[in-house]
C-alpha cells in the first residue's frame, strides 16, 4: 500500500534550510494499522502531506496504493481518505448537503451518496445536525465531521493525522470503534496521535519518528520489550540488602538498567513476569528480606525515552478536549 525510499522535505525559513523528513523509508502492506508516533516537529505531519500528494518531496520517491505520488496524484487521491487537522469542511454549507455532494465528487449516484451520508451521520454520532451549517458546530462536531468526509468513499487506504484530537472521551471512543471495524474489513490505516494509549490498542505496528528520521519499527509489545522493558521495583528492609539485591539483579537478569536509592532497587528488564518469582526466590535464599514488590509493564512513552531520552508525552502535550 506504501513503498518510500529517500523520502525527504527540506523548507526555507528566514533563510535557514530546515530539514523537516530527512530520508525516510517505509513499507506498509494492505490491511495494516499503523502508528506513526513522534513529538511536533519530528516529521509527522509533513511525510503524510507528502504521501497525500499535498506537498511535493525535496527528494526521494513514494508509491502510495500503487501509484507514484509526484507522477500520478489524481489516481492516489482517488484511492485514498486523508483526515488532516485542519477543518475540511465550509463554514457556510449545511453538513448534510455538504457529505453529499464530496460524495458525488466520488462518482457515487444521488441515492447511493444520500444513503452514505446517513450511515456516516449515524456512525459519528451526528443525527439532528444534517441541517446546521458548519460555522455553528462546535470544535468536536467539526472534528467528526471531517471524519465522515474521509471516509466517504470508503477508501482502501485511510491517513488520519491525529483525528481525535479535541474530542471529549466519548466521541474518542465511538469513533475509534467506528475505524476498528473498517480495519477489521480490511481497510489498510495510517495513523498520527498524540494519545499513546489509541496507539497501543488500536496499532499492530508503531513506527516512531524523530528529527525527521526512523528511529523504531515494530509491533507495540515487540518495542516495548526491547527497547523499555518491564520495571521491577523492590523495596528491602535494609539498604545493605539493596545493594546486595543490585548485585543479584546484574547476575540473574543481565541488565544493565538498575538503579538503588536507599532501600529501593529498580531493574529494566524484559519479560519480567517471567524473572520476578525466581528473583525473589533468589533474595530469599539470600537472606535478604523484600518488604514489597511491584512489576510495572512499559508505556509507548517508555519506548521514546529510552530511543530519545526524552518523554513523547512531555514534548508534546495534546489539545483540550472539546464536546
Amino acid at each position: 500500500m506504501i513503498r518510500a525510499r529517500g523520502l525527504s522535505r527540506t523548507f526555507t525559513v528566514k533563510q535557514e534550510v530546515v530539514h523537516a523528513v530527512r530520508g525516510i523509508d517505509l513499507d506498509v502492506d494492505e490491511g495494516e494499522f499503523i502508528a506513526f508516533l513522534g513529538p511536533n516537529g519530528a516529521g509527522k505531519s509533513t511525510s503524510l502531506r507528502m504521501l497525500t500528494t499535498l506537498l511535493t518531496p525535496t527528494s526521494g520517491t513514494a508509491r502510495v496504493v500503487g501509484h507514484d505520488i509526484a507522477e500520478e496524484p489524481v489516481q492516489v487521491r482517488r484511492k485514498i481518505g486523508y483526515i488532516g487537522q485542519g477543518n475540511g469542511s465550509g463554514n457556510e454549507i449545511r453538513i448534510g448537503d455538504e457529505l453529499v455532494s464530496h460524495a458525488r465528487y466520488y462518482g457515487l449516484s444521488r441515492r447511493q451518496a444520500r444513503q452514505r451520508a446517513a450511515e456516516l451521520i449515524s456512525a459519528m454520532g451526528l443525527e439532528g445536525l444534517e441541517n446546521r451549517v458548519a460555522e455553528r458546530l462546535s470544535g468536536g462536531q467539526r472534528r467528526r465531521v471531517d471524519i465522515a468526509l474521509g471516509l466517504m468513499h470508503s477508501p482502501r487506504l485511510l491517513f488520519l493525522d491525529e483525528p481525535s484530537s479535541g474530542l471529549d472521551p466519548h466521541n474518542r471512543a465511538r469513533v475509534w470503534e467506528y475505524v476498528r471495524g473498517l480495519h477489521q474489513q480490511g481497510m489498510t490505516m495510517f495513523l498520527t496521535t498524540h494519545y499513546l494509549d489509541e496507539a497501543d490498542q488500536l496499532a499492530n505496528r508503531v513506527i516512531i519518528v524523530d528529527k525527521g528520521r526512523v528511529v523504531a519499527d515494530g509491533s507495540p509489545d515487540r518495542l516495548k520489550a526491547d527497547q523499555a522493558g518491564d520495571l521491577m521495583t523492590l523495596v528491602l528492609a535494609e539498604e545493605d540488602e539493596a545493594a546486595l539485591t543490585a548485585v543479584h539483579a546484574e547476575r540473574m537478569t543481565a541488565s544493565d538498567r538498575i538503579t538503588v536509592d536507599g532501600k529501593r532497587v529498580e531493574i529494566r528488564v524484559a519479560h519480567g513476569d517471567e524473572l520476578l518469582p525466581g528473583f525473589l526466590l533468589a533474595l530469599d535464599a539470600a537472606g535478604a528480606k523484600v518488604t514489597s514488590a511491584t512489576l510495572t509493564r512499559p508505556t509507548l512513552d517508555d519506548v521514546f525515552l529510552a530511543l530519545t531520552g526524552r518523554s513523547l508525552e512531555e514534548a508534546d502535550e495534546p489539545a483540550a478536549p472539546a464536546a
